[in-house]
């Protein structure tokens, strides 16, 4: 259960840092109106809180939760951009998860 916790607030917190990154991109490259940078700022804020609300130590939690980034980006890119993902970002999210398993799921250390 902690587990399916811990992944459910991975995925809340890329999906606050992937809106305060692409309201911004949307003001610089799609001529988008400013004021969409103050609930970018926002959005950017709740990524960090998210962030902080992890129990273990903040270098593991960054480690992992970067896996849990690069697939939610790839799904962002493939729900909101409509770009299908390729073989290769797929097999990618695949290696890139194991190795976020294989961080956060160590045997604690005393």
């Amino acid at each position: 259960m902690f587990f399916l916790k811990t992944f459910a607030l991975f995925i809340v917190t890329a999906l606050a840092e992937i809106i305060g990154c692409y309201l911004p991109y949307l003001v610089l490259r799609e001529s988008k109106p400013a004021w969409l940078l103050l609930p970018a700022a926002a959005f950017l804020f709740l990524f960090a809180w998210l962030l902080s609300l992890h129990p273990a130590a903040a270098g593991r939690v960054y480690a992992a939760y970067g896996a849990v980034y690069i697939a939610m980006s790839i799904a962002w890119l493939w729900s909101v951009q409509s770009i299908r993902p390729s073989t290769y970002d797929i097999a990618g999210i695949i290696i890139v998860l194991v190795g976020s398993a294989l961080i956060a799921l160590q045997p604690q250390q005393n």
